[in-house]
């Protein structure tokens, strides 16, 4: 959508699209086009496209003694020259609002998607906010951009839309965007790209039922106060000697393993270590799926307290038997 935006315009010159490192947007040829996971690229790689990857403002990656807003600031710097250098031929830059999930569940300062609206401004360039895994809550806000107090030009949601219970997904964008496709007469600036199951009537309904649910029931201060829950408990891991970081943001939480907590040197056999994990859990009641060095948790909104302290006692047990040897 944003490439045929700029093409109706007359700019058909745009034809690529900024992502992050380690960023994951999906597993069609188009969103693996943007993704930097090569677990799932490399199969598909001679047919996708070749985004231009711009440094992830990761606050884990930070230098010694940065803070995560000046990692954020450095990152923005870095994003700055590449629009200087490609802006003319760019579409838009993509990226998961505050956390890069499927890519170790990496997380950034809000400060970062207030200074990326700003550059996509300056450049005439789209911002497109990928909230499938992060909005709908799951952040600590109904969206993750609220935190940088900006508005994308294109939002995609899906996953909490429906509660998780039907297929269903939606592309938000604004007026502008709109009016370049609008015509009374058939001009060919129309939008094609669709789907034989679009407006699914039964998704559709669950949508409406799990947003009368956000409406009518406090479900984020809920969530806040569960997530305070979820970090109290996991707070003593911080002290583990294979432990570098547990980080949260929001219903979303990650202890980061190594091999050696002052240096920060990786587990070589992270795959291994996250099996055992993930195998533990299932012996003893819990679905714990860790993204190689990294032990995650994104717990549904109805989760107990008890469910939670379940979770982080299997989840702990899990982490000192993969890390014996």
């Amino acid at each position: 959508m944003s490439f045929h935006y700029w093409l109706n315009q007359g700019h058909g010159e745009k034809t690529r699209f900024i992502a992050l490192t380690g960023s994951y947007h999906g597993e069609t040829l188009g969103a693996l086009s943007v993704s930097d996971v090569a677990l799932y690229r490399k199969t598909y790689a001679p047919l996708l496209l070749t985004p231009i990857l711009a440094p992830s403002p990761d606050a884990y990656e930070g230098e010694s003694g940065e803070t995560p807003a000046q990692v954020a600031a450095r990152r923005l710097g870095e994003l700055r020259t590449l629009l200087e250098q490609h802006a003319h031929e760019t579409c838009a830059v993509i990226v998961e609002p505050l956390v890069q999930c499927a890519g170790g569940m990496r997380m950034y300062h809000p400060d970062y998607l207030a200074g990326l609206r700003r550059l996509c401004d300056e450049f005439a360039v789209h911002f497109i906010a990928d909230e499938i895994a992060v909005g709908f809550g799951r952040t600590g806000t109904l969206f993750a951009c609220e935190q940088g107090r900006v508005s994308p030009d294109f939002m995609c949601l899906s996953k909490g839309l429906t509660g998780g219970t039907l297929p269903l997904s939606a592309v938000l964008t604004t007026e502008r965007v709109y009016e370049a496709f609008y015509a009374e007469y058939s001009s060919g600036k129309a939008f094609l790209h669709s789907h034989s199951y679009t407006g699914n009537p039964l998704a559709c309904s669950a949508a409406l039922a799990t947003l009368a649910i956000f409406r009518d029931e406090p479900v984020l201060e809920r969530n806040r106060v569960l997530a305070a829950h979820l970090g109290r408990r996991l707070a003593p891991l911080r002290d583990h000697p294979h432990v570098a970081e547990v980080r949260q943001t929001g219903m979303i939480a990650a202890v980061e393993l190594v091999a050696d907590k002052a240096t920060r040197r990786p587990f070589p056999s992270a795959e291994r270590r996250g099996l055992r994990v993930y195998l533990h859990g299932l012996r003893h009641q819990a679905l714990l799926r860790p993204l190689g060095n990294v032990v995650y948790f994104m717990p549904p909104y109805v989760t107990s307290e008890a469910e939670l302290d379940h979770l982080v006692a299997v989840a702990t047990a899990g982490i000192e038997h993969a890390v014996a040897d």
